[in-house]
C-alpha cells in the first residue's frame, strides 16, 4: 500500500503542533462517492519492559458477513514521546510500516484513536487519513474532549459529542450493558457514514470487529516477540 510523505517525523514538540495545525486544513470530512467493500482496523501496542511497540493492520471483506482477506504486523523502537494530542507522532511511523505491507487497498480504515474528536481537530485518523489519502475513521475506548448527553442503553443509539460548539464525534452505543466507544471522522468521511460504518463491523462485541482483531493481532505478535 503507498502512502504520501507529508513531513518528517523528527519534529518536537511546537513544531509536531504546527503540522497538525497545518494539516488539519487539508481534511476532507463529508462522505465521497465510491463503494465502500473493504475496512481495515488498526492498533498499537507496546512492550512494557522495553521501548519496542508494535502495529497490526486487519483488512475485512463486507458483506452479509465479515471475511478477513489480510493482515499484517511490524515493529520497532519508539522515537517520540507520550504527549497528550500528540499520539500520532508517536504511532504514525510504526502502523505505516505496517500499511506498507498490504497487498489490499482498504476503502475505509478505523483506527483505536481520535479523528477530529481531539484539542486541534487532528487525532490519529485524521492524520493516518490525510496519510494514507483513505476514509479513516476514530474509534476510542474513552472520550478526549467534548461533552455529550446520556445515550440510550440501545445498540445502535448515540449522543453527538460537541467541542467549542462544533460536533465532532458520537457516543455510541454497540452492544447493550456496555460503555458507549466514541466514534468521529478522521477524514473523507462524515459523522453519519462513519457511525454506520462502526455499527455494521460490530460482531456481537463492544468494540468493531476490524480494530478488535488488530488488538488481539498486535498482543499476539508483542507476546511472541518477547519469547
Amino acid at each position: 500500500m503507498e502512502f504520501n510523505q507529508l513531513h518528517s517525523w523528527r519534529l518536537g514538540y511546537k513544531k509536531a503542533i504546527k503540522v497538525q495545525e497545518a494539516l488539519r486544513e487539508q481534511l476532507i470530512l463529508k462522505r465521497i462517492a465510491g463503494k465502500i467493500s473493504t475496512v481495515a482496523g488498526a492498533d498499537v501496542s507496546y512492550d512494557k519492559h522495553c521501548d519496542f511497540f508494535f502495529a497490526g493492520v486487519v483488512v475485512y471483506k463486507l458483506g452479509k458477513r465479515l471475511v478477513k482477506i489480510e493482515e499484517t504486523t511490524a515493529f520497532g523502537r519508539m522515537r517520540f514521546p507520550y504527549i497528550p494530542g500528540l499520539l500520532s507522532f508517536r504511532e504514525a511511523p510504526i502502523l505505516l510500516k505496517a500499511f506498507k505491507k498490504l497487498k489490499t487497498d482498504p476503502d475505509v480504515i478505523l483506527f483505536d484513536g481520535q479523528g477530529i474528536a481531539h484539542p486541534r481537530h487532528f487525532g490519529l485518523a485524521s492524520h493516518m487519513g490525510l496519510i494514507l489519502d483513505r476514509r479513516a475513521i476514530g474509534c476510542a475506548k474513552s472520550r478526549l474532549v467534548g461533552e455529550f448527553q446520556c445515550v440510550k442503553n440501545i445498540a445502535g443509539a448515540y449522543s453527538k459529542l460537541f467541542f467549542k460548539d462544533k460536533v465532532v464525534g458520537a457516543a455510541l452505543r454497540t452492544k447493550v450493558n456496555t460503555n458507549p466507544i466514541f466514534i468521529s471522522p478522521g477524514h473523507k468521511i462524515n459523522l453519519t457514514l462513519a457511525i454506520r460504518i462502526a455499527l455494521a463491523t460490530c460482531d456481537g462485541y463492544r468494540i468493531p470487529e476490524p480494530v478488535r482483531q488488530a488488538h488481539l493481532l498486535v498482543n499476539k505478535a508483542r507476546k511472541e516477540q518477547s519469547k
